[in-house]
């Protein structure tokens, strides 16, 4: 079993058919955190958020309880990793209301988006040193399957996310740095809307179950259209937990 692993869904919206398995006082982020250990924020892709609103949101979950942030479209799809300084300072001190409970940055990369080693070398070199976190990348075009892409990412510290559905054979599996496995399930076939069934979840259990000791791992559900992301999460949480008690 992984060190530390945080079963959780994109956003913190509570399906109305979920609602009573979810029940007691508070915001939805309140009666969520209650039973899951994790989500990942992902309206700081399209907005910025003042550092006040991360404190409050993080000052509404349990002691353990992490956020993982996605980094700014405006950084990844905007500037394509360059020149993007003042964009990452801003954003980082953002995300610093959130102090501990702040867990890893992802890095989403179009799909037209190459891998170029002086680009994400420049980036990444930056990123360091701003922030000695976790970092995950979640690239969707095959050159991020090169050798020099995985030593790349393996030297600044980033995993690279684990995709369904991969955009490119081999996206689907976790690669990168080691120290940290993410995976992002968007669904499919259709994705977003899509539910996984009871054999996807089996071989995603054995899959988490097979993270070394001291690796966390996280795992979230990004198909949300249609409810199905926090029944998804909710059924691989309590798989893992018939087998092994997740920390």
């Amino acid at each position: 079993m992984p060190r530390r692993l945080f079963i959780g869904t994109a956003g913190w919206s509570i399906p109305r058919a979920l609602a009573p398995q979810c029940g007691g006082p508070g915001t939805h982020l309140e009666r969520y955190a209650r039973r899951f250990a994790g989500t990942e924020i992902n309206s700081s892709f399209y907005r910025p958020h003042a550092a006040a609103t991360y404190a409050k949101w993080a000052s509404r979950t349990p002691v353990g309880f992490q956020f993982a942030v996605k980094v700014p479209r405006h950084i990844t799809h905007e500037l394509a990793l360059r020149r993007a300084r003042p964009a990452l300072e801003r954003f980082l001190a953002e995300t610093a209301g959130l102090k501990e409970k702040r867990g890893p940055l992802l890095v989403q990369l179009p799909a037209s988006h190459v891998f170029d080693a002086r680009v994400a070398g420049r980036f990444f070199d930056l990123l360091r040193s701003l922030f000695d976190g976790a970092v995950v990348c979640e690239p969707r075009h095959s050159s991020w399957l090169a050798v020099p892409a995985s030593a790349l990412l393996v030297q600044h510290q980033v995993a690279r996310v684990a995709a369904d559905p991969a955009r490119a054979p081999g996206l689907d599996r976790p690669d990168g740095w080691p120290g940290l496995v993410y995976y992002r399930l968007h669904g499919s076939p259709r994705t977003y809307w899509s539910r996984y069934d009871a054999t996807f979840i089996d071989a995603l259990t054995t899959s988490l179950r097979s993270v070394p000791a001291a690796v966390d791992a996280w795992c979230i559900f990004d198909n949300t259209a249609s409810g199905a992301a926090m029944e998804n999460a909710e059924e691989l949480r309590l798989r893992i937990a018939q087998g092994a008690v997740p920390a």
